[in-house]
């Protein structure tokens, strides 16, 4: 009777706890985007925005505005800063899991005694602001920076060059090297994290078992550890690129002309063009191109999931 009683009320608790999250995404993400795509389709008249739905004269009248969406396929200027995101936050990403998982990995097979002061290294430059940071490597790098007297004694400017990652030797600030360097320092720590936290929780009797079936430490770490790690690796990478997308602090700090990205694009279409429904519309599009591919992959690694094996 009384396990009866409980029933209901452990359901009723469990329901409210899921609901929470589902709540949280309403309030800050959903309704927000809803918003967004409301001003996006709206008519912009001085300073306020003209209502979508209008009742006059008897007549229900509808005023919804596609041409900030038809002017995204026109206009190459968007593509072009899109396709740039694309690009950037794709080295970085790349360049984030070559660095970081080494470091996770080392992280992982410490000592228990010295993971928890490892965790806090990785974790100590959020204790500063985002924006010192940033303007830190400003200054690492801006003419006579010592990083960047260090890479032009060491004749690394020329290869650079070479590389078309800066226009010229001594060159370094406003490039798209000191772009990628930027993101790299400031998005690695979500690279490392992940993977520590899947690295940890290996089961290392794997690794033995493979090395008494005569495996070498590589041939264990690509057949093995990689695989294993692989949950890891993609939350790391969705956790850097997309904010790398959109990011505006640093291509606006350490970038160039040539480093357009649709963040900058956002802010002159909001602030330097007054153009709401159009940075709107520019934003609204961003979250779709972002979110709908990572949805679709989600469902299909639950799907996978879920098949027996």
């Amino acid at each position: 009777m009384t396990r009866t009683r409980l029933r209901p009320r452990l359901a009723s608790g469990r329901s409210a706890v899921i609901g929470i999250p589902y709540l949280w995404l309403l309030l800050f993400f959903l309704l927000p985007f809803l918003v967004i795509v409301k001003i996006s389709v709206s008519e912009m008249d001085a300073a306020r925005f003209l209502d979508l739905v209008t009742f006059k004269d008897g007549a229900l009248a509808f005023n919804l505005h596609f041409a900030t969406y038809l002017l995204l396929v026109q206009d190459d200027l968007y593509l072009t800063t899109w396709l740039s995101s694309l690009k950037y936050a794709a080295v970085t990403t790349v360049l984030c899991l070559v660095i970081g998982y080494p470091f996770a990995y080392f992280m992982a097979r410490a000592r228990p005694t010295r993971q928890p002061a490892l965790l806090m290294l990785v974790m100590l430059p959020f204790w500063t602001s985002f924006l010192l940071r940033v303007y830190a490597w400003k200054g690492l790098l801006t003419e006579h920076g010592w990083l960047a007297d260090a890479i032009e004694a060491l004749g690394l400017d020329r290869l650079l060059a070479g590389a078309g990652l800066i226009p010229a030797p001594g060159q370094l600030m406003n490039t798209p090297f000191s772009l990628v360097i930027g993101m790299t320092y400031a998005y690695l720590p979500f690279m490392i994290l992940p993977l520590y936290s899947n690295l940890s929780k290996m089961d290392l009797r794997l690794l033995e078992a493979a090395f008494d079936l005569g495996a070498n430490a590589w041939v264990a770490f690509w057949k093995i550890t990689v695989p294993l790690s692989r949950a890891g690796i993609i939350a790391g990478s969705m956790l850097v690129f997309i904010p790398c997308v959109g990011e505006y602090v640093i291509p606006e700090l350490l970038g160039g002309p040539q480093t357009q990205m649709i963040g900058r694009t956002l802010w002159d279409e909001f602030f330097s063009n007054n153009d709401w429904p159009m940075a709107c519309a520019v934003a609204a599009a961003m979250v779709l191109l972002i979110i709908v591919p990572v949805a679709i992959f989600s469902r299909y690694r639950a799907e996978a999931a879920e098949r027996p094996t």
